[in-house]
């Protein structure tokens, strides 16, 4: 970045002290990973000059037949990656691709049953803060406060008596598979349409190492940023009988011009996803997840519904007497990055929390192996195990700093 250090130095300097950051930290926010450099270069590329609001073949703008081939790419790519009729790929991002979905089959105050943001859901699933609850009459779900596991026998009794229009399925922190087939006959069982929001897992999913939702729910939406570990942005996935009306409430129902770049970049993460390669990784993430998790578990960590089955865990840091603010704070002086997330029977505002969430796609990204989530798990519970020791901390910071560095973030460069 020679040239944007002689433009814009400011920028330049502030790109520089995050490349160190994260070159030198423990990235387990599970919602982030770690991209390639094609992808990396596809996103910075020139794509972005160009304005090309409408569909291939069908632009306001000239000059797009190279656009036509890349969003044709991305479409088709993702298609056959997890065998759907068809697919929008210009969603901004998860939340708008939601909202696309509720813009085609919803009017204002129709029902929705969703999954409870504090016990796992996304602000997009309903919250009273966000358009979907605000637009929607939103009921929420939650897991079962003893086994802390969705059960989908009340979530059907729910659905029975709400009647929604529509039924959201999907989570941003839930550490265990979700049963898309049984959401999908809960869902036809009231005359609902079924949504699975599968951001977070769409990479284990594409793999087979998840049940994916694919051919069994009216719709799918996802994130390509997380465990598929491409660019910033969001997609949608139904049957054919969908198309038109989803393509037409995206656009030009509430987004203008693509962002190019990115869907050229998201076409370099559907290729990447096809491979063998993104399989073993895929697999590596859960057993990551799992060794970080028995670790825990090890040093008498609290993990909610007791493990993982997927790419994250959920600490509960009750016993420890702190919270999941301070807990955050502490391993970030640690050169560790978590975020504080809300528990089941949670106390504590969304701001301070008594949990944490950790994830392993970006970590796994690097090549880490359980040798390295042992020691991650480690090191995690010894910080808040005494997390006002800021010697500790330091001292944790340098160790990290050691293990950090010997891994490249881009491992897949030459």
């Amino acid at each position: 970045m020679s040239y944007l250090g002689k433009i814009d130095p400011e920028i330049a300097t502030i790109i520089d002290k995050e490349t160190e950051r994260q070159i030198n930290g423990l990235e387990l926010i599970a919602s982030e990973n770690v991209v390639s450099r094609a992808v990396l270069e596809a996103t910075g590329s020139i794509m972005t000059n160009k304005y090309a609001e409408g569909y291939p073949g069908k632009r306001y703008y000239g000059g797009c037949e190279f656009h036509d081939m890349a969003e044709n790419l991305a479409r088709d790519r993702v298609c056959k990656l997890f065998g759907a009729e068809h697919a929008n790929v210009q969603p901004h991002s998860g939340s708008q691709a939601n909202m696309a979905v509720y813009f085609t089959v919803l009017k204002p105050k129709d029902r929705i049953l969703s999954m409870n943001l504090s016990q796992g859901g996304h602000l997009s699933h309903g919250s009273p803060v966000n358009f979907s609850g605000i637009i929607y009459d939103a009921h929420q779900y939650g897991v079962d406060l003893k086994t802390e596991t969705m059960d989908y026998g009340n979530i059907a009794d729910m659905a029975k008596k709400i009647r929604p229009n529509i039924i959201v399925c999907g989570a941003s922190a839930y550490p265990r598979n979700i049963d898309f087939k049984a959401f999908a006959e809960i869902s036809e069982d009231v005359g609902a349409y079924c949504v699975a929001d599968i951001a977070h897992i769409a990479g284990l999913c594409a793999t087979g190492i998840h049940q994916s939702p694919v051919g069994l729910t009216t719709f799918t939406t996802s994130t390509t940023h997380k465990t598929l570990r491409g660019p910033r942005g969001g997609f949608i996935l139904c049957n054919d009988e969908w198309a038109q009306k989803i393509d037409k409430t995206v656009f030009p129902g509430m987004q203008g011009g693509p962002l190019m770049h990115i869907i050229a970049a998201k076409a370099v993460c559907f290729k990447e996803a096809s491979t063998k390669e993104f399989k073993k990784y895929s697999e590596q993430v859960v057993k990551n997840a799992q060794t970080l998790a028995d670790t825990l578990i090890g040093n008498n960590v609290r993990l909610v519904s007791g493990g993982t089955d997927n790419h994250l865990c959920l600490l509960d840091l009750t016993n420890f007497g702190i919270t999941g603010l301070e807990a955050e704070q502490a391993l970030g002086n640690a050169g560790i990055t978590v975020n504080k997330n809300t528990i089941p029977n949670e106390t504590k505002s969304p701001f301070v929390t008594s949990g944490l969430r950790v994830g392993t796609p970006a970590v796994t990204s690097r090549g880490m192996k359980e040798t390295e989530m042992k020691m991650i798990g480690e090191w995690i519970s010894a910080v808040i195990g005494d997390s006002k020791n800021k010697a500790l901390q330091e001292k944790i910071r340098e160790e990290v700093k050691s293990l950090a560095c010997q891994y490249s973030l881009y491992p897949d460069a030459s």
